[in-house]
């Protein structure tokens, strides 16, 4: 007889990245000071956009929103998982799980929209240059940004409220350091079939919408950047890209690296690698990218770090 569901006092155990007791405090150490730096560095890219006039653009727009998803990201997995390091209770009730299973799907894939609303605005600035505040208006870039929070919210609720539906054994040890879709339909006593064909529709639809986006986008650009007559002209309008082409590629070149090799008894271990690539990883290194490579972006953090000694 299959158990009820008893979604109200269940519990899953997350047996994290690794149960060796040896490796806690080094694990702990390593990921506190990621976060750290993915935090601050985001938000600092944030009040940079924010204050400095020069930076009121299409294109830091995007970078902030991006540098906004990146904390959010990151925090539905990171502080949970110190948390559990740090006390060794690694109980996560059902709804937690859920709200976790939720904002990391939410954000990781809103991660990838961007990507492709910031390849759009990379387009128009190379290609359309003359009518680019024409093109790229307030509306416009609100338009680009709010349409991938619906996608995303929508892509997200309706895993959850699936995921809602199915039971449980009290007690199960998900092979993960969070909540994700997969790792919870292994260990579920009910028919997954359901789960697994909007896994699918949705992994086709959210994922290769953005990817397809960024390649015709790069293949109108570089098509216009051939056309440029000076060599001089080609760096400058390539320049404008390259810290996103870097973005781009550690971001799926990560998923093609985990997600392309044969099926093995490690499995898990890709899909741990996967997440913390891109839930991690990623995020705190986005910063990093955008601003080392980034002459506006470097004078606008020199502007805000003068007046934070001066107010001190």
């Amino acid at each position: 007889m299959e158990p009820k569901n008893q979604t109200a006092v269940l519990e899953f155990l997350l047996l994290g990245l690794s149960e060796n007791p040896e490796h806690q405090t080094f694990l702990f150490g390593l990921f506190l000071s990621m976060y750290l730096v993915t935090v601050s560095g985001n938000l600092l890219i944030v009040l940079a956009t924010i204050t400095d006039s020069h930076l009121h653009t299409p294109m830091y727009f995007f970078l902030s929103n991006l540098s906004v998803v990146d904390v959010f990201l990151s925090s539905t997995t990171v502080p949970k998982m110190l948390g559990n390091i740090q006390t060794q209770h690694r109980a996560i009730p059902f709804a937690g799980c859920l709200a976790q299973l939720y904002a990391f799907h939410l954000f990781g894939t809103m991660d990838s929209f961007l990507l492709a609303v910031m390849a759009v605005d990379r387009y128009v600035a190379i290609v359309h240059p003359l009518r680019y505040s024409v093109i790229m208006g307030p509306r416009a870039c609100g338009l680009l940004v709010a349409g991938p929070w619906v996608a995303t919210n929508l892509q997200s609720l309706v895993h959850t409220c699936l995921m809602a539906q199915l039971t449980f054994r009290p007690g199960s040890e998900i092979p993960h350091f969070f909540c994700d879709l997969m790792p919870l339909l292994k260990i579920s006593h009910s028919d997954t079939h359901t789960n697994e064909l909007f896994i699918l529709a949705f992994g086709v639809i959210m994922g290769i919408s953005p990817l397809s986006c960024i390649l015709l986008s790069y293949i109108c650009i570089f098509r216009a950047v051939f056309k440029i007559p000076s060599a001089q002209g080609k760096w400058k309008a390539f320049s404008t890209c390259g810290s996103h082409l870097t973005v781009v590629t550690l971001f799926y070149g990560t998923i093609f690296a985990v997600y392309l090799q044969p099926t093995s008894p490690t499995s898990s271990w890709k899909d741990k690698a996967a997440a913390l690539m891109c839930g991690v990883v990623i995020p705190m290194l986005n910063p990093f990218i955008y601003s080392l490579r980034n002459k506006d972006m470097k004078a606008a953090l020199r502007k805000l770090f003068g007046k934070m000694a001066s107010q001190t």
